[in-house]
């Protein structure tokens, strides 16, 4: 890799930390139950939309930044991992576009509608919790990836407690067919709000110091 691709690469790495950075702050600050007091539902989905778009932005540079084509057989099994937990991680990113923006959508309808898009969330902190499992099995052989740094296991385990906690928001999302009520709201606020603090801090601890050319 020449100084040159060098720093272009660190630099897309500095955008994605950020970009993950500032879509965890939106998700954090959407969970808090006085700044949804303030904003009202639709003020507040529109914080998720906005933290979505800004996790799928970052989620494409990791992506393309682990590879621009698919995994092969010549492909060390780090590498793979590395792609694999790159792409799922977008996918799910896409999918909490969906939710979102249908929660968005329903809260501008019907401001009192509860568990809107509840399934694409579902999926996606299902998807989530699988990109951590990858990174991990990536982390453990880190030395071979392009960016020994990259994957750290302060980083990884951050990212995985994080998603262990989007997946628990996701259970107190779900709404009971029987009353209409959330499983818990506390466990979708505080799952969403751990989870976003865990995130945050991990794109913080990625970020990378631009090398001179």
């Amino acid at each position: 890799m020449t100084p040159r691709t060098a720093v272009t690469a660190v630099r897309r790495l500095r955008r994605e930390a950020w970009g993950f950075a500032a879509g965890s702050a939106c998700f954090f600050v959407g969970a808090l139950p006085w700044y949804a007091d303030r904003l009202g539902p639709v003020g507040t989905n529109a914080t998720f939309v906005v933290g979505s778009v800004l996790f799928t932005l970052a989620a494409f540079i990791q992506l393309s930044l682990s590879g621009r084509v698919a995994p092969h057989a010549k492909m060390n099994p780090a590498d793979r991992a590395d792609w694999w937990a790159a792409a799922v991680q977008f996918a799910g990113t896409l999918l909490f576009n969906i939710s979102t923006g249908a929660a968005l959508a329903a809260a501008v309808s019907r401001p009192d509608a509860v568990g809107a898009g509840w399934r694409p969330d579902a999926w996606g902190s299902l998807a989530f919790l699988i990109s951590s499992a990858l990174a991990i099995i990536a982390t453990k052989d880190r030395g071979r990836l392009w960016d020994p740094d990259a994957r750290t296991w302060h980083g990884t385990g951050l990212n995985a407690l994080g998603s262990v906690a989007f997946a628990v928001s996701a259970v107190g999302a779900y709404v009971l067919p029987d009353s209409g009520d959330l499983v818990s709201e506390i466990w979708a606020n505080l799952g969403t709000a751990i989870g976003a603090l865990c995130f945050f801090t991990a794109a913080l601890l990625s970020r990378r110091t631009i090398p001179k050319e």
